[in-house]
């Protein structure tokens, strides 16, 4: 087992790593649409979304993998009128289309408005 932390994300706001490789497969932490270099949550959904994917795409990279790796995604949102906007942005980032779950919750760390956690091949 291997943690995985890179400046690319945001560091983790508790007790826990950004990601783990274990078995042959990455599996990262919750990201928010935190920018890593300054520390902002931007308010836009889409922003956030973006930004999320970025993290990401950072740690995933870290763990010498990428998003055409990633076989399954989870995608935690706080209003289900997001769902179009979220598909538009995941649809960029995701060609291959993992399995993915979406859920809607009642709120997340920092008030954002969307977290994506990613289980990818290593």
């Amino acid at each position: 087992m291997k943690k995985i932390e890179t400046k690319n994300a945001p560091k983790a706001i508790g007790p826990y790593s950004q990601a783990i490789v274990a078995n042959g497969f990455v599996y990262t932490s919750g990201q928010l649409g935190i920018d890593p270099s300054t520390g902002i949550l931007d308010l836009e959904i889409e922003n956030q979304a973006k930004q999320a994917f970025l993290n990401i795409k950072g740690i995933l990279e870290e763990a010498n993998s990428s998003l055409d790796k990633v076989i399954k995604t989870t995608v935690f949102v706080t209003d289900g009128a997001y769902f179009g906007i979220v598909n538009q942005i995941y649809e960029s980032y995701f060609v291959s289309k993992p399995a993915r779950s979406f859920v809607v919750v009642k709120s997340l760390p920092k008030d954002a408005k969307i977290e994506i956690e990613v289980i990818a091949l290593a």
